[in-house]
């Protein structure tokens, strides 16, 4: 069946291109690359087509509970990984789709694979947190689950309407519990891992238990004490040039502040102070997809591919958008670099997961944390599949992004930074 599905797929990709590429030439000049070609068609099908692509290997297993038996460990040291990849895959996965599966607005067909999805996901909250299941995962032992419970815990707070409120009890009380146990793994203080620590109890906060504050509020301060200027944080005193700013730093703070404002409305300054930087992080993001659709592998992670964009994908899923970034210009340049990088030959292995490898499969590539379960951090890029097809991100005509008016020749006005004191 997945097979089926990842040959239909790749099928189908390439008759969009080939269906638009005539009318995008002819209509903008800016935008006549192969990459921006599926605007001309329908970026959100292609779009869902790249979730199911992604997510079904790992939720059709573990719903049968079948995902150890059938996921394989790639890594550089598999014995080792194999204690934390099953998490990772299903914790990463979760926590790109779940605005999808709460979606409003969605015609019948798009709303029958949704309800599937979402049938899944609920099956593989129950398989994972289940001490009796042969899936039940580690969220305790080593320092590694403290990341993907977080990511899991994100997951849930971005889509309580399908992934938490229509669970029965005893599914709740596995999932408290779960994550509860992470709490034995000590709260980071030196990195962005003070985050994974924080997102854990902010989803406890809203699950209704009593949280700490050490892991909470503290880890939230730390974090927003490490503010380097221009929308960017150090990964802790020091400023690392790689995209973990987009991987887990503005995504996390956003979603944890959202949640302490609630608590407290002296959050309040500080979200508002948060978004403002992750907008321009956002920006920047935008700005450096070029005009075919690559954009740079620097730093640690590269093998997270499209992941890079996370910080992107939130601010146009949550509408905040900065000013010259139009919501076309920013669905047609994710658009570009999901298309180069999911098609690219080897992405996929014969069965449907993931391989290592930031444009195809690049085993060398990966530093010794990463596993096959990493990989699927590539999903967090899919968030704007939250919006309604009816809004503008979805529904505006295609649109240059700035690189491509840039590289065209077009009239833009300067790049500005934001103020420090933001």
């Amino acid at each position: 069946m997945l097979m089926q599905s990842r040959r239909h797929f790749l099928k189908s990709v390439t008759a969009l291109g080939i269906a638009g590429a005539t009318s995008a030439a002819a209509s903008n000049p800016a935008a006549q690359t192969p990459a921006t070609v599926a605007s001309k068609t329908n970026d959100r099908a292609y779009w869902i087509d790249v979730l199911e692509n992604i997510a079904s290997p790992v939720l059709d297993s573990l719903s049968r509970h079948d995902l150890r038996k059938n996921m394989p460990v790639e890594a550089t040291n598999p014995a080792d990984r194999a204690k934390y990849t099953h998490l990772e895959a299903f914790g990463r996965t979760l926590t790109g789709i779940a605005p999808w599966l709460s979606a409003q607005g969605l015609d019948a067909s798009e709303a029958a694979r949704q309800e599937h999805f979402v049938a899944l996901a609920q099956e593989s909250l129950d398989a994972a947190t289940n001490p009796q299941s042969p899936d039940f995962m580690n969220f305790h032992e080593g320092a590694q689950p403290l990341v993907d419970a977080a990511f899991l815990a994100q997951g849930i707070l971005r889509a309580p309407a399908a992934l938490w409120r229509p669970l029965d009890a005893r599914v709740r009380r596995q999932m408290i519990e779960a994550l509860l146990s992470s709490r034995v793994i000590p709260a980071p203080t030196r990195d962005n891992w003070v985050l994974f620590a924080a997102m854990i109890e902010a989803a406890l906060q809203t699950m209704g238990e009593k949280t700490l504050e050490a892991r909470l509020e503290n880890c939230v301060h730390r974090m927003l004490g490490w503010y380097k200027g221009d929308g960017t944080y150090g990964d802790g005193e020091f400023f690392h040039f790689d995209y973990y700013n987009s991987f887990v730093i503005h995504p996390m703070l956003l979603d944890v502040l959202a949640v302490l404002r609630q608590k407290d409305s002296q959050f309040d300054s500080l979200y508002s102070t948060e978004l403002a930087r992750a907008k321009r992080y956002a920006q920047v993001l935008e700005r450096l997809i070029a005009p075919d659709g690559s954009f740079p592998s620097i730093g640690r992670s590269a093998t997270y591919r499209f992941g890079a964009l996370h910080a992107l994908a939130q601010i146009a899923w949550m509408r905040e958008l900065p000013e010259p970034v139009k919501p076309a210009q920013a669905r047609c340049a994710m658009s570009a670099v999901i298309r180069k990088m999911i098609e690219a030959p080897g992405t996929f292995d014969d069965r449907g997961w993931l391989q290592i490898g930031f444009c195809g499969h690049q085993s060398t590539l990966a530093e010794p944390y990463i596993s096959t379960g990493s990989l699927y951090l590539c999903a967090a890029a899919l968030l704007p599949l939250g919006l309604p097809p009816s809004d503008e991100f979805w529904s505006a005509p295609p649109a240059p992004w700035t690189s491509q008016l840039l590289w065209s020749g077009q009239p833009l006005p300067p790049d500005q930074a934001i103020p420090d004191a933001t």
